[in-house]
């Protein structure tokens, strides 16, 4: 018997600050801890929900071994306090986890299988190096037809960049731009609805006294955002990756993808709660946002950054709203490169796209940046009163995802 489609509606979001890795302030703080301090944070919006009736925590995590994995879902879960009776499930897409794992919660509600699920990502970067603590590639990504699944990130950044012609100028100064916003978004308070502020606890032997001293910091801002940063500075990067070659297989020395123009590797964890229409009334909860619709699409692996001028159209067609709808745009900064091939390519407007600055300056803890983003636009969009927001980005091995929301 087939069941009715409903809507799925964001009643809480909540995130920690994002620390820098691998020498930042959440350095020493486990990826499933990070991961509490959100579920509990978003639990904390919705104090009318009884917890046992939520059905299942997912969790998006881009390397899920190590601290973070066993199913760090449903370990976080049982951690934060919740009943017995809450499921948990790690899910992997890589940058965009935390997207899918809300998409796949809100799709539990709209097809009834749910009334009340959890949605979040969390990453340490500082305790889980990028490609995990043993990789082992299938060999036969080597053969030519594959070699591209093989290609570092930076490297399909520059690929991109030589593609769709973008200049180490233009990313320079995207990057720069991006600090600017992050910082003038830090001044004006405009996180403080989505960040839950965490203590770190540092323990260090006091030579003096020879006694173990104790260290205590709340940590409430992106570690992030440099308001030093300078197009002079950026400028002075060298090329973090493979330099581009000439027709002839030189190298030319031309690479443009740095360090100051690509996102930073980082820790921190987001967690969303998704009700139906139905939970919303019986708890006398007040929803942030409707999550509209999803797509994620494949493109070519050695330019993966490009994957959001694919998704975000299907995203839109699905939502039944065209571009222009669109106020607010969360675009994962993976690189500067990309972002700037998907704006030019799709006609985005630049105003739109991460007002707030992006992962650049905000940093990028993988798994657990769609969820972060997601916390962002939903407050945004009721702060400001706005209707339409989108959260998009590129994923390792060539895919875009979106998801669109909807102030409500």
């Amino acid at each position: 018997m087939s069941k009715q489609v409903q809507d799925a509606y964001i009643v809480a979001a909540a995130r920690t600050p994002i620390g820098k890795a691998p020498k930042g302030v959440f350095r020493h703080l486990r990826p499933d801890d990070l991961l509490v301090h959100a579920l509990r944070a978003a639990l904390g919006q919705v104090p009318t929900l009884d917890p046992a009736a939520i059905e299942d925590a997912i969790v998006g995590c881009a390397i899920p071994e190590a601290e973070q994995g066993l199913n760090v879902a449903r370990i976080g879960a049982l951690l934060a306090g919740l009943p017995d009776t809450v499921g948990g499930v790690t899910v992997n897409r890589f940058c965009a986890s935390g997207l899918t794992a809300l998409a796949m919660a809100a799709d539990r509600i709209r097809v009834g299988e749910a009334e009340v699920m959890i949605a979040a990502g969390t990453e340490s970067m500082s305790m889980v190096p990028m490609m995990g603590n043993r990789p082992s590639m299938n060999p036969r990504v080597l053969a030519d037809e594959n070699i591209g699944i093989a290609y570092g990130m930076g490297l399909t950044a520059e690929k991109v960049a030589q593609q769709w012609k973008v200049s180490r100028e233009a990313q320079d100064a995207f990057a720069m731009e991006s600090h600017r916003r992050a910082i003038a978004a830090q001044q004006a308070g405009e996180f403080a609805d989505e960040i839950a502020p965490i203590e770190v606890v540092t323990k260090f032997p006091d030579l003096a006294t020879r006694e173990l001293a104790v260290s205590t910091r709340t940590v409430s801002l992106d570690e992030g955002p440099r308001a030093d940063t300078s197009l002079e500075a950026l400028g002075r990067l060298r090329p973090a990756f493979a330099s581009p070659k000439d027709p002839g297989g030189k190298a030319t020395g031309l690479g443009s993808v740095t360090a100051g123009n690509s996102s930073q590797t980082s820790d921190g964890a987001g967690a969303l709660i998704v009700a139906s229409e139905a939970a919303v009334k019986r708890f006398g909860l007040t929803p942030l946002a409707r999550f509209v619709s999803f797509s994620v699409r494949g493109v070519p692996p050695q330019i993966m950054g490009i994957g959001p001028k694919e998704a975000i159209p299907a995203a839109l067609a699905r939502a039944g709203i065209g571009q222009d709808a669109l106020d607010w745009i969360e675009l994962n900064e993976a690189f500067a490169a990309q972002a700037l091939a998907v704006i030019g390519d799709l006609g985005l407007d630049p105003a739109k796209v991460n007002p707030m600055g992006g992962a650049i300056a905000l940093g990028h803890p993988l798994g657990a940046t769609g969820a972060i983003r997601a916390a962002t636009v939903v407050h945004a969009l009721r702060r400001r009163q706005l209707k339409y927001g989108m959260v998009t980005m590129c994923v390792g091995t060539g895919m875009g995802a979106a998801g669109v929301f909807e102030r409500v």
